[in-house]
């Protein structure tokens, strides 16, 4: 067929040929801009992905930044054509250090040429792109790099957006912002915009290459504010609720929070979204006192007969049964506690079982069980830190983890919940997020790994999203508020500071295997058995260690009864690690029994020569 058939005929050959010169001039103009930078792609050692958020440094201290491709354009006019050692530097990054200490590389830096680096993930978790603010793709562009497909480069003057929260409605991805900066003005939106997302199976990105933003817009063409409640102060979001009417149509809930200096939240309630106006509206206000008032992201979960609305990912632990009725009752909702009122004095008191453990209800009538409330009864010895609620133990040390917030999400691969989780006042004030899971929402929660790591900068308020999980759960993606608040770092990452980054988390990684509990379960009638993992409602039991339901290295697969487990080869080196010794006693018939080191074997058993493995206490 002759190429003239293939040409519409409402176009002249001269509109065709001026596009084509069109083209080829702005194609030229791309390549003789490009010519003027030497090129720099940082890319992960393991994946061959590039990684944002690399820093480069000279010796006299120019700093460049890989964008959300890895890429850096450096046209530093005294520094080209010329060997230039950079340092090199990234949150849970590295790179080999040389004989005198230093981390970098020596590259010439020819316009026009380029230069792949390799760097090594110490991040259990790989850092994949910005999400919000100006320049995600900036160097990338100068370059004359090709962007992803459909991904909206315009960020409608965002600069900087606080924590996320986001719902999947209809096909389309609802997401909420705290606190967002305008290029304008340092001064910008202060009651939550929005925007919204296709899901990546009818139309929208897959989740490895980005997030295409449509903001709710405002007369100006600025994120409009979606939630500006009466009153003094900023208002700020939680708890974003998808709920069902009795007509089957979607719902959308979510609490407020009225906030005056310094950070003092002096009024809350629930507000619904109106899909028309894109705006929130207000329901009620919660009582001042005396009320159950939940925090963090939601999911569903059924106990017993009853279908709740969990609030997890930060203490005190809150639910409500998922009808809009209830969600809209004040009195309705419900914390997880082992607080009750001694009679007589009305004082709070730890209630304990008759083993002396905690005994945790769930209850209406009990005040906030929270972090403050916890630290108090440290602090007068009614509770141990050991056994406090809203701390986990880091499985490579033994320390204890206190978390701060977070999101909690069922995983179809790992059959259980997931915790991704802030540490309060860790290797940075709250910077490190920190892997964990648990059969229950309830728990136990105890053991849990690092998943990404920062250096005096924050990542705080991380959210998994589980509509994007991909492989059966085996993939999610995970995103956190990257900033100096809180941190006590005066230098701001440029570009990056006060924006959501994007990470990914693979959870077969063998690092991310965590000790499930052990329990030596009553059998019907007469005898016990042991049992891994979670007790059912109608069996009871004693908890006796943790060991693995999935190998990690250094670990050997042992059966126990009808269970089969993985214990490790060798007590762990760090003498933190609260690692203990599991004992194999027979007897002349060939009968065993399995006992601990601190344990006694019965009568007539003799303990094997060496120790089976290792499980944790």
């Amino acid at each position: 067929m002759p190429l003239s058939s293939k040409i519409p005929t409402k176009y002249s050959w001269a509109t065709v040929l001026a596009f084509i010169c069109t083209a080829c001039c702005l194609s030229a103009n791309a390549s003789a801009q490009s010519a003027r930078y030497f090129q720099i792609k940082v890319v992960d050692s393991e994946t061959g992905r590039g990684v944002p958020l690399v820093k480069f440094e000279t010796v006299n201290n120019r700093r460049y930044y890989s964008d959300s491709n890895g890429m850096i354009a450096f046209d530093e006019p005294e520094l080209l054509d010329k060997q230039v050692y950079f340092h090199i530097s990234s949150h849970g990054y590295m790179i080999d250090a040389d004989g005198f200490g230093y981390r970098g590389v020596r590259l010439h830096t020819k316009p026009g040429s380029s230069v792949e680096v390799k760097i090594q993930r110490v991040n259990i978790a790989e850092r994949l792109y910005r999400i919000t603010g100006q320049g995600i793709y900036r160097d990338s562009k100068r370059l004359g790099h090709r962007l992803p497909d459909g991904l909206s480069h315009d960020q409608n003057n965002v600069l900087g957006s606080d924590s996320v929260l986001a719902a999947e409605i209809d096909s389309k991805i609802y997401w909420f912002w705290g606190d967002t900066n305008y290029a304008r003005y340092p001064l910008g939106n202060f009651h939550v915009p929005g925007a919204i997302s296709k899901m990546p199976d009818i139309g929208g990105l897959d989740p490895d290459t980005g997030i295409s933003l449509d903001y709710f817009l405002n007369e100006k063409g600025l994120p409009a504010e979606t939630c500006k409640m009466p009153g003094q102060g900023p208002t700020w979001l939680d708890c974003v609720t998808k709920l069902y009417d009795t007509d089957g149509s979607i719902r959308l809930f979510g609490v407020y929070m009225k906030v005056k200096a310094p950070l003092t939240i002096y009024e809350q309630g629930i507000i619904e979204f109106n899909f028309d106006s894109n705006r929130w509206e207000h329901k009620l206000t919660f009582p001042n006192s005396g009320t159950i008032i939940p925090r963090g992201h939601s999911f569903r979960h059924t106990d017993g007969d009853t279908e709740y609305v969990y609030f997890g990912g930060a203490m005190p632990w809150v639910r409500v049964p998922a009808t809009i009725p209830e969600f809209l009752d004040p009195s309705k909702y419900e914390t997880y506690t082992p607080l009750r009122r001694s009679t007589g004095s009305g004082d709070l008191k730890i209630a304990r079982s008759g083993s002396g453990t905690i005994a945790y209800e769930w209850r209406r009538d009990t005040p906030r069980f929270d972090m403050k409330s916890v630290s108090q009864l440290i602090q007068s010895k009614e509770l141990s830190k050991e056994e406090a609620p809203g701390f986990l133990v880091d499985i490579a040390t033994g320390k204890q983890i206190q978390t701060h917030h977070g999101s909690v999400y069922f995983n179809m691969h790992r059959r259980r919940f997931i915790m991704i989780t802030t540490e309060s006042f860790g290797t940075s004030a709250l910077g490190e997020i920190w892997f964990a899971e648990a059969e229950q929402p309830e728990g136990p929660w105890k053991y849990a790994t690092k998943v990404i790591t920062h250096d005096k900068y924050s990542f705080y308020n991380p959210k998994h999203h589980p509509m994007f999980d991909q492989r059966n759960g085996r993939t999610i993606y995970l995103e956190g508020t990257y900033t100096t608040t809180f941190s006590g770092n005066n230098v701001k990452t440029p570009g990056y500071d006060y924006n959501q980054i994007m990470y990914k988390l693979n959870l077969e990684d063998a690092r991310l295997n965590l000790p499930v509990p052990v329990y030596m379960a009553e059998a019907r009638g007469s005898g016990s058995y042991w049992k891994l993992g979670p007790l059912r409602p109608d069996q009871r039991g004693q908890l006796r260690f943790f060991a693995l339901d999935r190998p990690k290295q250094g670990s050997r697969e042992i059966t126990v009864g009808n269970e089969t487990m993985h214990v490790m080869k060798e007590p762990a080196r760090d003498k933190q690690c609260p690692t203990i010794a599991l004992w194999n006693w027979t007897n002349e018939m060939g009968d065993s029994v399995w006992r601990l080191e601190t344990e006694k074997g019965p009568n007539g058993y003799t303990k094997g020569e060496s120790p089976v493995g290792y499980v944790w206490e």
